[in-house]
């Protein structure tokens, strides 16, 4: 089972090895999608976990009581056809491959399946062609 979550870390949290401990303690492999963490401030991770769904319930349980905030990323991206201009800036962000654009047409396509909600491409379209459905 996998499951897709975005972690705030407080400040005291950000140097302890999450994933490591997430591998070796609960048997849960993290793919870390994303990421914004610095030296004593709050850090941002969002990360796909995978593992058995009872190892990942007490690996949510770990996370919570080291006092990480978890929300389940939810929704999909939507491309709005009619305000879409193909310029490719989103496909520049994107980390799963998941927005292409090339020849021979040079039109943005889009695959849903590869798609991993990072949100990266919402931040960075110039026309707001982008955006989030739930």
């Amino acid at each position: 089972m996998k499951r897709r979550l975005t972690l705030q870390f407080p400040r005291e949290a950000v140097h302890q090895p999450i994933t490591y401990r997430l591998a070796v303690d609960y048997d849960v492999a993290s793919r870390i999608i994303r990421a914004q963490m610095a030296p004593n401030q709050r850090g941002t991770m969002v990360v796909e976990l995978s593992g058995d769904i009872d190892e990942l319930a007490a690996a949510e349980q770990w996370l919570r009581g080291i006092g990480l905030e978890i929300t389940s990323a939810a929704g999909e991206i939507h491309i709005d056809p009619e305000r879409c201009v193909d310029c490719g800036i989103c496909s520049s962000v994107c980390p799963s491959g998941a927005l292409s654009c090339g020849a021979p047409n040079w039109q943005l396509q889009f695959d849903l399946r590869r798609c991993v909600v990072c949100e990266q491409c919402i931040a960075v379209c110039p026309l707001d062609a982008i955006s989030l459905s739930l």
